[in-house]
């Protein structure tokens, strides 16, 4: 059973949806995944040859605490835009 703990969901927009014509594909990661696993997930899961594999760390939103009146850093995310082989599709993003 292969492990794919640090895939959280594909990414599907406008953007992510004009990559994918060029073979790029973008998913939400763990904070903590690093690229070869992010590779290795996304060919396990998919059978496709991952050529690039780019990541993305974005800050949360600032949120006010109500209690102190103080601002706090909202929750950062990872995304990872993986570049695959030509002539090589994820049917999960197929038909959106």
């Amino acid at each position: 059973m292969p492990n794919y703990s640090c895939l959280k969901r594909p990414i599907i927009s406008e953007k992510s949806s004009i990559l994918q014509e060029s073979g790029v594909y973008t998913f939400e990661v763990s904070i903590n995944s690093t690229k070869s696993q992010i590779r290795s997930n996304v060919e396990s899961a998919y059978g496709v040859d991952v050529l690039t594999v780019r990541t993305i760390i974005s800050k949360g939103p600032k949120k006010r605490n109500p209690k102190t009146g103080s601002w706090m850093n909202g929750e950062k995310s990872k995304k990872a835009l993986v570049k695959i082989k030509q002539g090589q599709t994820i049917n999960i993003f197929e038909g959106v």
